[in-house]
C-alpha cells in the first residue's frame, strides 16, 4: 500500500510538472521537467566531494574520508567533524541569498538533500539536529530561521530529530560581514546558550549543527562551546556551503 501511494504521488506530481513546468532556483524561467535548476545552473556549482574531516576545507585531490588538513592538526576547532555540500561561489550564492534573505522555500528539499548526502556519515551518528539560532528580535523582524529550515528539511530526510530551539542567541550581535577573523570571534563570544529545558536533549548526546554557510567557523565555534558546556559528548557541523579562500585550498 506504501509503495501504490509513492507511486501514485510521483505521477501527479509528473502531471503537475507537464501543466506547470518547474522554473529554475536561480532565473526563474520555466525549464521543462526535472525543477531545480537547468543543466548549465547545475554546471556552474562545485560540490565538495573531498575535504578535511574536521573543517571541510576542500583538497585539490581525493585525500580519503578520514583525513585532516595540516591546519586543523596544527589547532583544531572545537568541533569535532564538520561536512559542507558546495563551496560558496559565484554559482552558489544566488542560491543562498534566494533561502537566507528572500526566504525562498522552494528550493529546501534540493538544497537539504545536498547537505545530507554529504554529511550521510555524521547523520548515521547524530542524535539530535540543532540549527544555529538567530537573536528574537531579528527572528521576528524577518519572520525565519534557514538555519532552521534547512535543519528541519534534513531530518525528515534522514530521519532524525531536530531540536529547533535546543541553542538560542541571547545577545543580539552585529552582522559578521566584513569583519576580520578576529572581529568575528569576538562579536558572537558568549552569544549562545543551550535553553535549560533542552539540556536532557544536549547532554551525552552526539549533536550536528547546521547552518547556511560557514565562513571563518566563528559563529559555529561560538555554538559549539555553549553545546559542549551543556555535556555535548559530539558536536558535528553541517553546512550548505563553505567560503573557500586561495589560501585554503590543500593538497
Amino acid at each position: 500500500m506504501h509503495r501504490l501511494r509513492r507511486s501514485a504521488k510521483g505521477g501527479l506530481q509528473s502531471v503537475a510538472d507537464l501543466i506547470w513546468p518547474p522554473r529554475s532556483l536561480i532565473s526563474g524561467e520555466r525549464q521543462g521537467l526535472g525543477g531545480g535548476l537547468s543543466a548549465d545552473e547545475l554546471a556552474q556549482l562545485t560540490f565538495l566531494e573531498a575535504g578535511c574531516r574536521r573543517c571541510a576545507r576542500p583538497f585539490e585531490f581525493d585525500m580519503g574520508a578520514d583525513v585532516t588538513c595540516p591546519a586543523c592538526i596544527a589547532k583544531a576547532p572545537n568541533w569535532d567533524e564538520a561536512r559542507a555540500a558546495v563551496i560558496y561561489d559565484q554559482g552558489s550564492r544566488p542560491l543562498i541569498l534566494n533561502l537566507k534573505h528572500g526566504g525562498h522555500r522552494d528550493g529546501l528539499p534540493l538544497l537539504s538533500s545536498w547537505m545530507a548526502r554529504a554529511g550521510a556519515d555524521l547523520l548515521a551518528r547524530t542524535d539530535w539536529l540543532v540549527p544555529v539560532p538567530l537573536h528574537y528580535t531579528r527572528l521576528v523582524r524577518r519572520g525565519f530561521n534557514q538555519a532552521a529550515w534547512l535543519a528541519q528539511s534534513i531530518g525528515r530526510q534522514a530521519g532524525r530529530p531536530v531540536s529547533v530551539d535546543g541553542l538560542i542567541r541571547r545577545r543580539r550581535t552585529p552582522p559578521q560581514g566584513g569583519k576580520s577573523v578576529r572581529q568575528r570571534r569576538r562579536n558572537v563570544a558568549g552569544a549562545f546558550v543551550v535553553r535549560p529545558d533542552r539540556c536532557r536533549q544536549i547532554e551525552g548526546h552526539t549533536i550536528t549543527l547546521v547552518d547556511d554557510v560557514m565562513t571563518t567557523g566563528a559563529t559555529a565555534r561560538a555554538c559549539t562551546r555553549a553545546l559542549k558546556a551543556a555535556g555535548a559528548e559530539k558536536v558535528n557541523l553541517l553546512v550548505l556551503a563553505r567560503v573557500v579562500r586561495s589560501e585554503d585550498m590543500t593538497i
